[in-house]
This record gives structure tokens, C-alpha cells and sequence, in this order.
């Protein structure tokens, strides 16, 4: 079945059954992962053949680490950095075998890669081939008359402020001034002016001393560069207990703990993944002082890439005190009941190497919390047991903890992700059927009211003049093979955009939810949280609505205005630099959201880009 639209022509599949694998039975007892199948492309995209402008500048890449990111579209990110194809007038012929080729003059085509599940952020780790760089036929060596000095820099289209290294004034060498209100952060990012990292933070800012005397930690992800995560601890507390809970099987995981072989203090925990497609998607750091304990709930991996030039929020707990000796079971719980939901999130991996955190968790103070927990923890479930976790969880805390506002009909939903699952062929199937309802949710109104709704993803200008250029493009991973049966779903899509935080060109790897005024300028909630625009993620009923599966671990915080007393959350607009008088949310965005335009497409990892060079003077072709 063929369909236009504004993104192109498309043939799609007429398969609707994109997680079509038997699953387990609702958990009660220990299920069996099944083996997932594999998605037939079986189709191919004719994109907008409209040229883009070139962008005629060289610009230093960014230094690629040893450790493949988990994902084919990561593991594609480090090839064209460490052997990048350069742009060429002629459009050269590109490198490496093709599934089908576009008869187009885009020179476009789809990759030979077919198993993807439309689901799946990660596949098996594997590490990319090494191919020779491709020459094209006009590219002259090097001049010899002038070499650049050691400290030189190319040119940019950002501006002189381009870098890749630290600045001298990079990281906080006092305690920084940071927003006490919402204790939600941005990362740093290289490369923009000073004032847009002011009371922003990197991972070494969060391990400093300046934060607490740090005993031990555990680090929850989905990728790891444990020599470089190390290397961000502090020198006086680099060889500290650290506990990697991860979701690796297999030779991912033989690779993740002969990556840990040089460092006796590193311990590991896996994290049960008993749905086929389910990962381990939760970036979190519990970090135990001698003053006491803290919660870190983040977007980023624990890899290079992720922690200098893309957009990545977090949000870090107070400092909790260790309560009194015989303090009861229920001591230092806070309004939001954060307390009881960590340690329940902690208590449903069925880890014993968990044990002993979930006690110290029991011991410490964490009243101060103002923000409420959402996690996805990987089951079915059935009765009472469906609100626990994934999008149900969420409405059930709108629905018990917000109030309707008047004219709610007309306050849009706001969804901003870095990679998407298969919705199915239109948006009733999920999207609209069931998560939007979830979004929509104020109190216990029983008016069900049809917002706008805007999701932000970036589209393949946003990633091509991106300061990472197209290996940004490694980190959005929404393949052509689930692009191409849910076409519909694009005309939801808007550009990231984020003048506000100085950080339009640093591609969004955060993921953001959240119900805007309809003049954009007060919030009725905010989420930041790990989970992408999945069913994997978020969960999907099943059996007439009478049970819910969820296949991955996910977390995030919700902030709602009633634990701010509040009875909205006002946006900043200017939210850089950090200014303790204000009461604004910082929305990491501009509002509001710019449409795509007839034009935009969006980005798709596993097709090449060669009809204009990015900002390192580069094309995308897929490995």
C-alpha cells in the first residue's frame, strides 16, 4: 500500500503486528524471554528531493571514545566520526553494500540492515568495522606550506565559541549556584556561552566533593564507558564502591565486565529481562555520603559523547539526612510518598546486590522531596497492580494530585523524545487511544477533553546543523523500517528549538513531557524522565484493557504545582543565567513549538544523508 504525504512517497507494509512475538503470562513467577523476530522492511522511502545548503565549513569532530554506544545507529555515530565521508559537488558514490537503491536523484537508500523491531533502542553490542576512509575523486592531501599551531581551531558556524576541550572555568570549583526551587538541571554543554552553563551541570560537577563525601555509589544505565565513568569520580574517591546495574546478556555482558577488569572496586547487578525487546533504560545514581545520601535521576549515559554537546536534563535530590537510631518503618517519607516508590522500584528488580542499598534508603531522611516518582519496571499486570508503573502510573498521579483548569480543552500536551517505537498504523492504536488519555488527565474531572498535541523531535536539517553535525543523528535512532508504517504520526512532529537555553544546536537526547496554557506561559505539570515515545516504555493494555505490559525499566520525576504550592508552574523564559528570584519553571525548549514545514523530514538513523554536508563538512552513511 503506497500513501504520500509531506515527508515523501512511501510503500508501507500491511503487517500491523509490530510486537507480534508470544509473550509470558502476567509475572507471578520467573518468565522465559522469547526470541524477538525480525521486521521485514520490505519497502522503500522516496524522500523530498529539494537540495539543502551546503555548509562550507571544517569543523574539529568530537573525540570518539573507545566503547561503542550500545545502539547500530551509536555504533554508525562513531564510524562517520573516526572515518568520516566528506561532501562532494559530484555526489560521490558511497561506500558499502545497500539494501534497495532510491531511483531518485537524492541518492538516498535504505540500509541493509533488517531486524529492526521498531522497539528496540539497542541492539547487541557489537564493535564497528574499521573501512577506509572513501576519497572523493577531487579531494586533494593536505597542504603542506602552512600547518595549523597545536591550540588552532577551523572555522564555525557557531561561532568562536566552538570547542571540543574544557574551557579553563568548565567545571564548578564552588558550590555552584544552582536553583534549590525544582532542583532540575541541564547538562553543560561545550561550545556555548558562558551564561548558558551557569548553573548547569556535567557528571563531574555532580561526583565533586562539593556535593558530599562520597563512601559508595551505584550507577543505573543502559551504556557504559566504566574507564571514563571512573575517570569523572573525583581523584579521592575514584576507587570507592561502585555497583553497575545494567540490562547486558551475553557476550554484551562478557564485554561490559572485561571492561571492568583493571578495577577491583566495580560490582555488577543485572537487571532481569524477561520480555523480549525489553532494556534496561533507567539513568539513575544513588550516591552515598558520609553526610548523608542522594538521588540523581538523569537522561544520559555513562559515555563521553553523551555529556558534552547534546541536550540532557536531571534532576538531583536534596542531601538526606540519616534519620535517628529507632526511627520507625514510615519515618522520613515525604508528601509525595518518594520514599515508598523508590524503595518499590529498588524492590522489583529482585536483586540481591540491591539488599543493602534499599536498607540505607530506609535509614535516611528523604521528607524534603517534592517531586514524585515514575518508573516502568518490566511485567503484565492485572487489578491494582496497573497503576504501579509506566503511563497508567502517570495518570494515576494526574488524576489524584492535579485539579481541572477552565478551558483545559485548549491547553496542548507537549511530548519531546530522542527515538520512537511503532505506534501502529494509526493513532488509535496507541497513541491517541490510550497514552494521550493518560497526558490529558486533571483530576477527577470526567470531562475528557482533546487537546493539540505537539511532539518534538528533531528533524534532519536540526541534526545536519547540529554541532555534532550527523552523528548527532546516533542518538536518535527511529529507524526507516518503523518510520515507514506510521507516516501519520509525523504531521504531530515540531523542530527542537532552544534559543531560551542557548541550545538549538545541541541535538536532545532529554526526554520531556508536560500540559502547557494555550499562550505558553504556565505549565499544569512537567516530566523528565528516561522513557522515549515506546509501548516498550511506557506500557500497553492488553485483554480488553484489563492488564498492562510494560518491557523496560524506565525512571523519571514528575513535578506538580500542589507540592510547590502552586497552582501552576509559571515558565521562564529566560532561564539562563540562573537567577534565584525567579519562581519559572525552566522549560529546556522554546515555547511555542515550531511546526515542521512542508519540507522538514525527520531524522531517520538508517538512510544515508549526501546531498549537503553537515557542519564538520561530512554526509551520513549508515554502517
Amino acid at each position: 500500500m503506497s500513501q504520500g504525504s509531506q515527508h515523501g512517497k512511501w510503500t508501507i507494509s500491511s503487517s500491523d503486528d509490530d510486537e507480534g512475538d508470544e509473550l509470558p503470562a502476567p509475572r507471578a513467577a520467573t518468565s522465559k524471554r522469547h526470541p524477538p523476530g525480525k521486521s521485514n522492511p520490505g519497502s522503500h522511502w522516496q524522500p523530498s528531493t529539494s537540495k539543502l545548503e551546503p555548509v562550507t565549513v571544517d569543523v574539529k569532530p568530537e573525540p570518539v571514545s573507545s566503547h561503542a554506544n550500545g545502539s547500530e545507529a551509536g555504533q554508525s555515530a562513531q564510524l562517520n566520526q573516526s572515518n568520516p565521508v566528506k561532501y562532494q559537488e559530484s555526489s560521490p558514490s558511497l561506500p558499502g553494500k545497500r539494501k534497495k537503491e532510491v531511483s531518485d536523484s537524492s541518492g538516498w537508500a535504505l540500509s541493509d540492515s533488517d531486524d529492526d523491531d521498531g522497539v528496540r533502542e539497542k541492539s547487541v553490542k557489537r564493535e564497528p568495522p574499521s573501512p577506509k576512509r572513501v576519497k572523493g575523486k577531487d579531494e586533494q592531501p593536505p597542504s603542506p606550506k602552512r600547518v595549523k599551531g597545536k591550540n588552532e581551531r577551523p572555522p564555525s558556524p557557531h561561532g568562536r565559541l566552538y570547542y571540543i576541550d574544557e574551557p579553563d572555568d568548565f567545571f564548578e570549583s564552588s558550590l555552584p549556584g544552582l536553583d534549590d526551587t525544582y532542583r532540575f538541571y541541564l547538562n553543560k554543554v561545550t561550545g556555548l556561552d558562558r551564561k548558558y552553563n551557569s548553573g548547569a551541570l556535567h557528571i563531574r560537577d555532580i561526583l565533586s566533593p562539593l556535593f558530599g563525601t562520597l563512601k559508595e555509589s551505584v550507577q543505573f544505565n543502559y551504556c557504559f564507558d566504566i574507564a571514563w565513568m571512573l575517570q569523572q569520580y573525583p581523584e579521592e574517591f575514584r576507587n570507592r564502591p561502585v555497583l553497575i546495574v545494567h540490562g547486558d546478556k551475553r557476550e554484551a555482558k562478557a564485554r561490559l565486565v572485561q571492561q571492568a577488569q583493571p578495577f577491583p572496586h566495580v560490582r555488577f547487578c543485572q537487571a532481569k529481562l524477561d520480555i523480549a525487546f525489553g532494556t534496561h533504560h533507567t539513568k539513575m545514581m544513588l550516591l552515598w555520603y558520609e553526610e548523608g545520601f542522594r538521588v540523581v535521576i538523569t537522561t544520559s549515559n555513562l559515555i563521553r559523547a553523551d555529556w558534552y554537546q547534546k541536550t540532557q536534563g536531571m534532576w538531583m535530590s536534596p542531601l538526606f539526612p540519616r534519620l535517628p537510631k529507632g526511627s520507625s518503618e514510615t519515618s522520613g517519607e515525604s508528601p509525595t510518598f518518594f520514599k515508598r516508590d523508590l524503595l518499590e522500584y529498588l524492590s522489583s528488580y529482585r536483586a540481591p546486590e540491591l539488599e543493602e542499598w534499599i536498607q540505607r534508603i530506609r535509614e535516611h531522611d528523604l521528607s524534603e522531596t517534592r517531586v514524585y516518582l515514575v518508573g516502568s519496571s518490566p511485567g503484565r499486570y492485572v487489578g491494582p497492580d496497573m497503576e504501579r508503573w509506566g503511563h497508567l502510573r502517570l495518570r494515576k498521579l494526574l488524576y489524584e494530585n492535579t485539579d481541572p483548569l477552565p478551558g483545559e480543552e485548549r491547553w496542548p500536551v507537549i511530548g519531546q523524545f530522542s527515538s520512537i517505537g511503532s505506534m501502529g498504523l494509526d493513532k488509535t492504536k496507541w497513541l491517541a487511544g490510550e497514552f494521550q488519555r493518560t497526558l490529558t488527565t486533571l483530576g477527577k474531572s470526567s470531562h475528557r477533553s482533546d487537546p493539540p498535541l505537539h511532539l518534538l523531535y528533531p528533524s534532519v536539517e536540526d541534526v545536519r546543523t547540529s554541532l555534532e553535525g550527523y552523528p548527532a543523528g546516533g542518538s536518535l535512532p527511529y529507524s526507516i523500517q518503523t518510520a515507514q508504517k506510521q507516516l501519520w504520526l509525523h504531521s504531530y512532529f515540531h523542530h527542537w528549538k532552544a534559543n531560551t537555553t542557548g541550545r538549538t544546536h545541541a541535538m536532545p537526547h532529554i526526554k520531556t513531557y508536560m500540559r502547557v496554557s494555550p499562550d505558553f506561559t504556565q505549565l499544569a505539570w512537567f516530566l523528565i524522565t528516561s522513557a522515549n515515545l515506546s509501548k516498550a516504555a511506557w506500557g500497553a493494555l492488553e485483554k480488553s484493557n484489563t492488564q498492562v505490559m510494560v518491557r523496560s525499566y524506565e525512571l523519571g520525576v514528575l513535578f506538580l504545582p500542589s507540592a510547590f504550592d502552586m497552582k501552576t508552574f509559571p515558565v521562564n523564559k529566560n532561564p539562563f543565567p540562573v537567577s534565584s528570584s525567579s519562581s519559572g519553571f525552566p522549560v529546556p525548549f522554546d515555547l511555542p513549538p515550531t511546526h515542521y514545514s512542508s519540507k522538514d523530514q525527520p531524522w531517520i538513523w538508517n538512510i544515508p544523508y549526501s546531498q549537503a554536508p553537515d557542519t564538520h563538512g561530512n554526509v551520513w552513511v549508515p554502517s
